[in-house]
């Protein structure tokens, strides 16, 4: 690794000495075992440290290549470094599927379930709440196995790279299903916060994007899953939006065959629950985010306090997106314990002048309990994220206890969690 080593959006240049990609567990254990502070790195799509060392990353992108599907149990197995996009073919043309997929298929399984990455659904849980067990190397290059109803589980799902190097992650698994994708444009804002149970529960999978400029919302993209009657028409008219003439980049002014398909065009789970296709840069790339949860029977009051902000937050913003997430039982999953809406914020490329907005934004939202995306810029004080998360100190103690010399602490996880 050299020091001009940067982060997908450029923003972080990571500390590390090193960037090991070993090609073998025993590779893996052996170089963790080997170096006082060590981190695994995955596909470099956080926004801030908290996948950085100042001694040795590691990606376990190098480790062999797992696919195992165990239909009697309903579950996959698959090695933490693979992308969405690398193995979901592989899961349908089997005929399965996951419950839920993020907007991108280009990070990896290991990094989306330990920062508590999702998609969009009232009734589908972040990507963490399908993980029903894990295997990691922890500090002594021990190979560590937790699985759902272990005391540990819970906390070491979204555990940030705490705990260990995950290898490989198992996780539930539903039987394959085709999605169509619409996309709305100009729904009257008074449409969300007076009927936002209805806007949200439209779908299988819903997403609204805002500029937060005057007037209707941007766009409502509408993922309906394909049921036994086939294929459906949409009308052209949804509560007051109009149906898109033409497929949509969320982010105006970018090139829409970035994204995946709409206009009601049937196709596979994997090819449609994303926003964007593995083949196209995601999004903007150049870019920030931030992105913060609030109880879904708050979303409404917590919309209309961002509203207030509006004129703060639109100069900055490339695009907003509000989505629904259902409730998880993870110590640290930002959904954990209560249905959310998520709000999340591209951001142009300006950290100095983004980061007062966010501190208003905190402000604005503190009194909904709104925790930041643990993989996002936020500037919430850990004093405050302290008091959001009823699991917080069992954290603590669980990282201590899994690694008692810091091995696997950085700056990031060392300013957030006390020993």
């Amino acid at each position: 690794m050299t020091p001009a080593e940067k982060n997908w959006a450029g923003n972080i240049t990571f500390g590390a000495r090193r960037l090991g990609v070993p090609r073998s567990e025993a590779e893996l254990r052996e170089t963790v075992s080997a170096s006082t502070a060590v981190h695994a790195l995955g596909t470099r799509h956080s926004f801030n440290t908290v996948a950085d060392t100042r001694g040795d990353l590691v990606s376990v992108a190098g480790l062999p290549s797992r696919v195992e599907i165990d239909r009697e149990a309903g579950a996959v197995t698959v090695a933490a470094g693979l992308r969405f996009g690398e193995f979901a073919d592989v899961l349908h043309e089997n005929g399965y599927a996951l419950h839920n997929l993020g907007s991108l298929p280009h990070i990896s399984v290991a990094g989306a379930c330990a920062t508590g990455t999702h998609g969009s659904g009232v009734g589908n849980s972040s990507i963490a709440g399908a993980v029903r067990a894990l295997d990691m190397v922890t500090a002594d290059g021990r190979n560590v196995s937790l699985s759902r109803g272990d005391a540990d589980f819970p906390g070491a799902v979204v555990a940030m790279g705490a705990l260990g190097v995950v290898t490989a992650l198992t996780l539930d698994v539903v039987p394959a299903f085709d999605v169509q994708q619409w996309v709305y444009e100009d729904l009257p804002e008074s449409r969300l916060t007076g009927s936002f149970d209805e806007v949200m529960s439209a779908a299988y999978s819903v997403s609204v994007f805002t500029d937060w400029r005057e007037g209707p919302l941007n766009q409502v993209w509408l993922k309906r899953r394909v049921g036994s009657d086939g294929p459906q028409r949409a009308p052209e008219e949804w509560l007051g939006a109009r149906l898109a003439d033409g497929p949509r980049h969320p982010i105006a002014g970018m090139p829409a065959e970035n994204c995946t398909r709409q206009q009601g065009a049937a196709g596979p789970w994997h090819r449609r629950l994303p926003h964007f296709r593995l083949e196209f840069t995601p999004s903007n790339g150049d870019e920030l985010q931030s992105e913060y949860f609030v109880a879904r029977q708050d979303a409404p009051a917590a919309y209309e306090a961002l509203g207030r902000l509006r004129e703060r937050i639109a100069p900055l913003l490339q695009i907003t997106e509000i989505r629904t997430v259902a409730r998880d039982d993870l110590w640290l999953s930002p959904a954990g314990g209560r249905d959310s809406v998520a709000f999340h914020f591209t951001w142009m490329p300006d950290t100095a002048a983004v980061t007062p907005v966010l501190g208003a934004i905190e402000e604005a939202l503190a009194p909904f309990g709104a925790r930041p995306h643990w993989g996002k810029v936020f500037t919430t004080t850990p004093g405050t994220l302290r008091t959001l998360y009823g699991k917080y100190a069992d954290f603590e103690r669980l990282a201590a206890r899994f690694d008692p010399e810091g091995k696997f602490r950085n700056d990031f996880l060392a300013r957030h969690f006390l020993r």
